[in-house]
Protein backbone atom coordinates (compact mmCIF):
# COMPACT_ATOMS: atom_id res chain seq x y z
CA UNK A 1 0.00 0.00 0.00
CA UNK A 2 1.12 3.52 -0.93
CA UNK A 3 0.42 7.13 0.71
CA UNK A 4 -1.16 9.81 -1.65
CA UNK A 5 2.41 11.65 -0.62
CA UNK A 6 4.13 8.93 -2.47
CA UNK A 7 2.32 9.55 -6.24
CA UNK A 8 3.04 12.98 -5.93
CA UNK A 9 6.60 12.12 -6.71
CA UNK A 10 6.11 9.83 -9.96
CA UNK A 11 6.57 10.90 -13.23
CA UNK A 12 2.95 10.58 -15.16
CA UNK A 13 3.74 9.39 -18.92
CA UNK A 14 0.81 9.09 -21.77
CA UNK A 15 1.36 6.01 -23.55
CA UNK A 16 -0.96 7.21 -26.29
CA UNK A 17 2.26 9.75 -27.68
CA UNK A 18 5.04 9.22 -24.89
CA UNK A 19 4.85 12.77 -23.52
CA UNK A 20 5.62 13.57 -20.27
CA UNK A 21 2.62 15.07 -18.59
CA UNK A 22 4.78 15.87 -15.12
CA UNK A 23 3.89 14.90 -11.73
CA UNK A 24 0.55 14.33 -9.54
CA UNK A 25 -0.20 17.75 -8.26
CA UNK A 26 -3.65 16.82 -6.34
CA UNK A 27 -5.99 13.77 -6.51
CA UNK A 28 -9.69 13.52 -6.66
CA UNK A 29 -11.42 11.28 -3.86
CA UNK A 30 -14.93 9.97 -3.59
CA UNK A 31 -15.37 9.94 0.22
CA UNK A 32 -18.36 7.61 0.11
CA UNK A 33 -15.75 5.12 -0.79
CA UNK A 34 -12.73 5.88 -0.37
CA UNK A 35 -10.97 5.38 -3.28
CA UNK A 36 -9.21 7.69 -5.87
CA UNK A 37 -11.53 9.02 -8.29
CA UNK A 38 -8.81 10.63 -10.84
CA UNK A 39 -5.13 12.48 -10.39
CA UNK A 40 -4.85 16.00 -11.12
CA UNK A 41 -1.13 17.21 -13.24
CA UNK A 42 -0.37 20.23 -14.22
CA UNK A 43 -1.69 21.70 -17.04
CA UNK A 44 0.12 23.88 -19.88
CA UNK A 45 -0.89 27.24 -18.28
CA UNK A 46 1.21 26.28 -15.23
CA UNK A 47 4.27 28.03 -14.48
CA UNK A 48 6.52 26.45 -11.63
CA UNK A 49 3.92 25.24 -10.35
CA UNK A 50 1.96 28.52 -9.82
CA UNK A 51 -1.12 30.65 -10.95
CA UNK A 52 -3.27 27.02 -11.29
CA UNK A 53 -5.83 27.10 -13.68
CA UNK A 54 -8.93 25.57 -15.64
CA UNK A 55 -5.98 23.82 -17.90
CA UNK A 56 -4.98 21.53 -14.94
CA UNK A 57 -5.34 17.79 -16.63
CA UNK A 58 -7.72 15.71 -14.81
CA UNK A 59 -7.36 12.25 -15.46
CA UNK A 60 -9.64 9.60 -14.57
CA UNK A 61 -8.01 6.52 -12.26
CA UNK A 62 -9.62 4.09 -15.26
CA UNK A 63 -7.16 6.15 -17.39
CA UNK A 64 -4.11 4.84 -15.43
CA UNK A 65 -2.65 1.67 -17.12
CA UNK A 66 0.17 1.13 -14.38
CA UNK A 67 1.67 2.49 -11.79
CA UNK A 68 5.43 1.68 -11.40
CA UNK A 69 8.14 2.42 -8.84
CA UNK A 70 8.89 6.00 -10.72
CA UNK A 71 6.24 6.33 -13.47
CA UNK A 72 2.65 5.91 -13.80
CA UNK A 73 1.21 5.43 -17.16
CA UNK A 74 -1.66 6.63 -18.03
CA UNK A 75 -3.36 6.66 -21.65
CA UNK A 76 -4.95 9.97 -22.16
CA UNK A 77 -6.54 11.24 -25.71
CA UNK A 78 -3.34 13.96 -26.53
CA UNK A 79 -6.01 16.32 -28.50
CA UNK A 80 -7.42 17.14 -24.83
CA UNK A 81 -4.06 18.13 -23.83
CA UNK A 82 -3.72 21.71 -25.24
CA UNK A 83 0.14 22.19 -25.26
Amino acid sequence: MEKTSDFRQKEVINIRDGRRLGVIIDMEFDLKSGRIVAIVVPGPSRWLGFIKGSQDIIIPWENIKKIGDDVILVDVDPSVIRR
